[in-house]
C-alpha cells in the first residue's frame, strides 16, 4: 500500500499485527470519547497563513536541559513496543538517534535498559511509573544512572489502570485469552516469524532483569494491576527528586494547578497529556488542556505534549499552543509495526516535511518562534 502519513502506518499496521496487539495500541479507555477529542480538537486549532514571509532557510533545532535536538520530537515511552516488531524498542531507538532527537524507553519496555542502551549512539531517556514496589523503583533508577541516562520521564497519572473495553474484547485480556493470542498469531505469519519467532525472548525486560526470572505476557496485566499505587501523593515522591540528579519530567499533566504543584515538586518539565486517552475517559483532550498550563508555567518548566498527534501539523499546532517540544507514541509504533526501523524512519521524514511546510505556510523561520501568534 502507498505511506503518505501516520493513518496509512495505523492501517499498515492493523493488516500485520494479530488483533489483540493492535487493538491495545489503538485503542483507549471506556467509550473513547477522550481518544476521539484529542485527535479532533487538535485537528480544530486554526492558524495563520501568512504569503511573503522570506521563509526558505527554516531552523527545525530546539535545545532541552542543555542538548540540542535536530527537531522538537521525541519518540515517547509505549509499552510492549517490543511486540509489535522485533527488539522494537532497540530499532526505534537507533533511529531517533540518528535524527538526534530523544528515545524514552518504557518501563514495562520488551528490551531492557542495557539492551537498548549498547545500541543507542545517543543516550536514552528513561520513563518510571509510580509503583508499590519500591525497590523496583529504586533498582530501575539505579540501573538508569548506571547505562548514563540523564532524563527521567515519571509518568503519574496511572495510580490505576484505566478501563480499557477493548482488550476484553480482542483477546488482550479476559476469558481464554492466551488461547486466542495464539490462535490470532497464527493467522498472521508475517508477524508470527518477525516477532513471535525471531523477537524472543518475549519478556518485560526491566521487571525481569529485577525479580532474576522472566516476566512473561500473560503476567504483564495482573502486575501491572497489582504495583499501581492509588494512595500515593506528592510527599511520598520526594525521594526520588532527591535521588535521581539530572533532569525529571513529570508526565500526566492536565490541570494548570498540578503543573504548580509539579514545579514546586522540582520537576524540570512535565508532559500536558491524557495517556492518549487511556486513563480517565472524558478528561480533556491534550489541544485544550495545554493553553492554560502554558499560561501557568510557561518559562519555568519545559513543557512537552502528547496524545493526538498523526501529522506535522499536528505538532506545530501544539508548539503554538504553548509546548516546547512534542511527544509522538501511536504514531511512530503503527509505522514500527508495519515496516520495523525503516518505517519509523519514513514517518519522521514525513513528519519533518509536514512541519516544514507548515512553517513556510505560517511564516515562521524557526521553530522555537512558534507561538500564539500563528493562531488564527
Amino acid at each position: 500500500m502507498i505511506i503518505s502519513s501516520a493513518t496509512d502506518y495505523r492501517e499498515a499496521a492493523r493488516r500485520k499485527l494479530p488483533p489483540f496487539l493492535f487493538h491495545y495500541l489503538d485503542g483507549g479507555a471506556g467509550t473513547e470519547t477522550t481518544l476521539r477529542a484529542n485527535v479532533d480538537d487538535l485537528q480544530q486549532v486554526n492558524l495563520r497563513q501568512r504569503v511573503l514571509k522570506g521563509s526558505e532557510e527554516l531552523d527545525l533545532s530546539t535545545e532541552w536541559f542543555g542538548v540540542k535536538q535536530d527537531l522538537p520530537l521525541a519518540l515517547a515511552p509505549v509499552g510492549l513496543a517490543g511486540m509489535y516488531a522485533r527488539r522494537g524498542e532497540v530499532q526505534a531507538a537507533r533511529v531517533a538517534a540518528e535524527r538526534n532527537i530523544p528515545f524514552i524507553q518504557s518501563t514495562v519496555s520488551v528490551c531492557p535498559l542495557k539492551e537498548v542502551a549498547e545500541h543507542s549512539p545517543r543516550p536514552l531517556w528513561c520513563q518510571l511509573y509510580v509503583l508499590k514496589d519500591r525497590g523496583f523503583m529504586r533498582d530501575y533508577l539505579q540501573r538508569a544512572r548506571e547505562l548514563g541516562i540523564r532524563t527521567l520521564v515519571f509518568t503519574v497519572d496511572m495510580p490505576v489502570p484505566g478501563a480499557r473495553y477493548r482488550d476484553a474484547h480482542s483477546g488482550m485480556s479476559g476469558r481464554n485469552g492466551p488461547l486466542r493470542r495464539v490462535l490470532q498469531a497464527m493467522l498472521h505469519p508475517r508477524w508470527a516469524l518477525d516477532v513471535g519467532v525471531l523477537g524472543k525472548p518475549h519478556d518485560l525486560g526491566n521487571i525481569s532483569a529485577y525479580r532474576g526470572n522472566p516476566t512473561g505476557l500473560a503476567d504483564y496485566l495482573g502486575w501491572l494491576a497489582a504495583n499501581f499505587d492509588p494512595g500515593i501523593d506528592w510527599n511520598d515522591l520526594q525521594w526520588i527528586r532527591d535521588e535521581w540528579p539530572g533532569p525529571m519530567v513529570i508526565k500526566g499533566i492536565l490541570d494548570a494547578q498540578d503543573a504548580r504543584e509539579a514545579k514546586s515538586f522540582g520537576a524540570d518539565g512535565i508532559v500536558v497529556s491524557n495517556h492518549g486517552g487511556r486513563q480517565l475517559d472524558g478528561a480533556l483532550s491534550t489541544a485544550r488542556a495545554l493553553p492554560m498550563i502554558a499560561e501557568a508555567v510557561k518559562g519555568d518548566l519545559t513543557i512537552f505534549a502528547d496524545s493526538g498527534v498523526r501529522t506535522g501539523l499536528d505538532v506545530v499546532r501544539l508548539l503554538a499552543l504553548g509546548a516546547d517540544g512534542v511527544l509522538i507514541g501511536r504514531a511512530f509504533v503503527y509505522a514500527l509495526a508495519a515496516s520495523g526501523a525503516a518505517g519509523v524512519r519514513n514517518l519522521l521524514v514525513i513528519l519533518e516535511k509536514d512541519i516544514r511546510t507548515s512553517m513556510v505556510l505560517t511564516g515562521v523561520k524557526s521553530v522555537r518562534d512558534i507561538g500564539a501568534d500563528i493562531l488564527a
